[in-house]
């Protein structure tokens, strides 16, 4: 399969399959303990205060407006 013959939503579909089929395996592939140490600061914070920080909707449009 050449991928630059596929089509824009082709690749796309490609592009999903694989994503998909790695995100089914994530368990083999295990969290650094830098990465650990970020969610449980991450989960920290938000207990202290769960209104921080902004709704997916507004990050959505930010990065669509820039």
């Amino acid at each position: 399969m050449n991928i630059q013959e596929l089509s824009v939503s082709e690749k796309i579909l490609l592009a999903e399959e694989i994503w998909d089929s790695v995100a089914s395996e994530e368990k083999m592939i295990p969290l650094t303990d830098a990465q650990k140490a970020e969610l449980n600061a991450r989960l920290a914070r938000y207990s202290v205060d769960p209104e921080a920080g902004d709704s997916w909707e507004n990050v959505r449009n930010r990065i669509s407006n820039s």
